[in-house]
């Protein structure tokens, strides 16, 4: 339970390149007095924590921050360049000029500045000018004098990474890259190597580079999608059109879409008839067509005629925003590969540092070795010391999964659903909204003695949420019934719905919950089995104890319901639907979808057919319901249909924005397509760090070999992650994606 006088802080933090980086930054700040529940998002940028102000003030958080060479500055607010780590000391190279003009502060959603214009980028020009204006002096002057230009060269090119090393020890953390880099360069020129150690100091300095080009990268995806909301809207008030800033827009106001603008908001079309691409959103390729009540996403892009649209959803509530908090959130939810990392990471560098130490002075001191010699090959394994590589190795690939997952319409709630996806054996279905359309339409109305059972049920029905009430309300309004004023409305979960209409209690419910009721007649029986032997739903209407009549419906399947059971089929995994619609109907959808299934369930029921389903199985529930929400929380992974309600997208742990069953395989093989990728960094980082490791010892590479085994592992497993960037859900999206990675008999029957 947290303290009553703390509160939590968010700030965004810059300069963070490696998921080393975002464990200096926790490091830092988690051994303030009266810090708790430190979060750090590397790919999102963010520092959380919740804080005790009694006994350390945000001020000095931010100090910690800055300390150890980060930017820092409080959510929302303009980001600020890190400061105190990778700057040269004034006067050893020229400042880019507009340091040191005064400029307008940058917009806190603004671009990265241009690689030369950062600290490392100034840190790469001044080395490498240091580095050859002392070959240079090599070339015209004598062996001394250039040793000497090489040792200044060293020594300036390794003050701003030393400053950092010393802060970072100042902050209880002894073993960094930047420690090691300053011990093995000034154990180089304590040596003698000094032309080595300027050539170290200068590529370090590109691979840190590097690193922060291949995180930039990896953070376009988040930028990409924030950025497709436009800035301004055409707001209509009194008759005209006036330009107004999208993130003021208010519910219930109309704005203006013309053709080829992108809707500022989420929200309701009232007037206008036109193809809306939704691919910038959901990853739909097809224009959906909209149309007078129609919904529309933020972001989407208006293709043929002018709409009006009424705004449903504020700024950070619409679905882009909604999006880019999922993604940014995610990266908290780690995955428990990930955390085993983090673990081992702590003893490997110690580790290192240990054999380092003994590779130094136990051949001079045991077996009478040469102790320059032994000495080098110890600075030069210090470098492989690092383990920047193996610690970004799963949250880069999870960073990139989130991201083009987004862009396809495939949302996961962090690393940890990504791992339990990958895992899945087993996929529940809901069967209304999921495998079908969810917009089922009356079929029949049979009313007894002459009662007006359509206009009662409509009345017992308004403003529900459930497809069958809506179609009972769609048909209403169709045949123009009357429909009743109704008081005291409540739904029961499962079964059905009802009212108090003129002073009566009406319930419209499924022929179990009629039975219950003591209405259910061997006349209504039998009428109703005969219809649901058609594949059709039916309710019943009655008023007290007297059943008025029943109305039959029918919801169709997807498109691609029977394309994407084939698929899980193919991946070997077994697919169930859950249904508490009646035997018959559901045996009607499962028979022509090829799936198994259980019926007549309650939302309890399908809670225990999960729970059931888990034992010895990784189980994954897509549903869209608020029926469904209770399975989908139990569930190993809950997948929400990006059409259902919100209780069912906030307790689930992913989301289908494009209501597509193929996107349930199309998930799954993302899912193994990042724990491939993670496989595959794990045992770059380890192997590259093992060969040099073993080839430094044996004295066969050296400190500028050691360098690049360190800084060019993390860049080559940023790459590789930054390849499932090109992910794609269909099938040959899979193959062109894990080809050369995955090697399970599965993947290789899929490819």
């Amino acid at each position: 339970m947290a303290n009553p006088g703390t509160s939590q802080h968010e700030w965004r933090v810059t300069g963070m390149d490696c998921g080393a980086c975002a464990g200096k930054v926790r490091g830092a700040v988690e051994r303030l007095p009266g810090v708790e529940g430190v979060d750090v998002a590397l790919m999102a940028e963010r520092l959380r924590l919740t804080l005790d102000e009694s006994r350390t003030s945000t001020d000095r958080v931010e100090n910690a921050v800055r300390a150890i060479g980060f930017g820092i500055s409080a959510k929302g607010a303009a980001p600020e360049k890190p400061k105190g780590g990778f700057v040269l000391p004034d006067g050893a190279f020229p400042a880019a000029p507009e340091d040191d003009a005064p400029t307008a502060p940058p917009a806190a959603d603004a671009p990265p500045p241009a690689w030369h214009a950062t600290s490392k980028g100034r840190l790469l020009l001044g080395t490498g000018a240091l580095l050859a204006a002392a070959w240079a002096v090599h070339l015209v002057f004598s062996e001394q004098v250039a040793q000497w230009a090489f040792v200044l060269a060293t020594l300036l090119g390794l003050f701003p990474v030393a400053r950092r090393a010393v802060a970072m020890a100042r902050a209880g953390m002894p073993f960094t890259i930047e420690m090691l880099m300053t011990l093995a360069a000034g154990g180089a020129l304590f040596i003698g190597a000094a032309e080595e150690a300027a050539l170290v100091v200068f590529l370090f300095a590109v691979g840190e580079m590097l690193e922060g080009l291949a995180s930039n990268k990896a953070r376009d995806g988040i930028r990409a999608l924030a950025r497709l909301v436009p800035k301004t809207a055409l707001l209509e008030t009194s008759g005209r059109t006036r330009e107004v800033p999208a993130d003021s827009l208010r519910i219930g106001q109309v704005v203006l879409v013309r053709p080829g603008d992108r809707v500022p908001a989420d929200g309701e079309v009232i007037e206008g008839i036109s193809g809306v691409d939704e691919s910038p959103v959901t990853g739909e390729s097809v224009p959906s067509l909209k149309e007078p009540g129609a919904e529309v996403f933020a972001g989407s892009i208006n293709a043929e005629a002018a709409l009006r649209v009424r705004v449903t959803k504020r700024a950070e509530d619409n679905t882009i925003a909604r999006i880019v908090r999922l993604v940014e959130e995610a990266e908290s939810a780690r995955a428990p590969t990930e955390r085993f990392i983090d673990r081992f990471s702590r003893v490997y560098m110690p580790a290192v540092v240990g054999a380092a130490l003994l590779v130094a002075i136990v051949p001079p001191l045991a077996f009478g070795q040469a102790w320059g010699e032994w000495t080098y090959r110890a600075l030069a394994l210090l470098l492989i010391g690092c383990p920047c590589a193996l610690v970004i190795s799963v949250p880069a690939a999870i960073a990139s999964a989130l991201s083009a997952g987004a862009r396809n319409g495939l949302l996961m709630k962090g690393g940890a659903v990504i791992e339990a996806a990958a895992r899945v054996t087993d996929v529940a279905f809901d069967k209304t909204g999921t495998l079908t359309h969810g917009r089922p339409r009356v079929t029949d109305v049979v009313p007894f003695a002459g009662s007006d059972v359509l206009g009662l049920a409509a009345g017992v029905e308004a403003g529900a949420s459930h497809p069958l009430g809506k179609a009972i309300l769609a048909r209403a309004d169709s045949d123009g019934v009357a429909v009743p004023a109704a008081t005291s409305a409540r739904a029961i979960p499962g079964k059905g719905a009802e009212a108090v209409i003129e002073g009566a209690v009406v319930t419209v419910g499924s022929p179990r919950l009629a039975e219950e009721g003591g209405v259910l007649s061997d006349e209504i029986r039998t009428q109703s089995e005969a219809l649901e032997a058609q594949g059709k739903t039916v309710v019943i209407v009655w008023r007290g104890a007297t059943p008025l009549g029943l109305i039959a419906l029918r919801d169709e399947p997807r498109i691609d319901a029977a394309d994407a059971v084939r698929q899980l089929r193919e991946m070997g995994i077994a697919p169930i639907m859950l249904t508490g619609d009646n035997a018959r109907a559901a045996a009607a959808i499962a028979g022509g979808l090829g799936i198994d299934y259980r019926a007549g369930l309650l939302p309890a029921d399908k809670v225990t057919e999960v729970r059931m389903l888990g034992r010895g199985a990784q189980v994954m529930v897509v549903g869209d319901g608020i029926n469904d929400a209770p399975a989908l929380a139990v569930a190993d992974v809950g997948v929400a249909m990006g059409s259902g309600t919100d209780v069912a997208l906030e307790t689930a742990h992913a989301a289908i924005l494009r209501n597509r069953v193929c996107d349930v395989p199309g998930k799954i093989r993302l899912a193994r397509a990042t724990m491939a990728n993670i496989r595959q960094n794990v045992a770059i980082a380890l192997g590259l760090k093992g060969v040099f490791l073993v080839t430094t010892i044996l004295g066969i590479t050296g400190l500028w070999i050691a360098i690049l085994a360190d800084t060019g592992a993390t860049v080559l497993v940023t790459l590789n992650a930054l390849r499932l960037l090109g992910f794609k859900p269909g099938r040959e999206g899979h193959a062109k994606v894990t080809r050369s990675v995955e090697t399970s008999a599965v993947a290789a029957k899929q490819a």
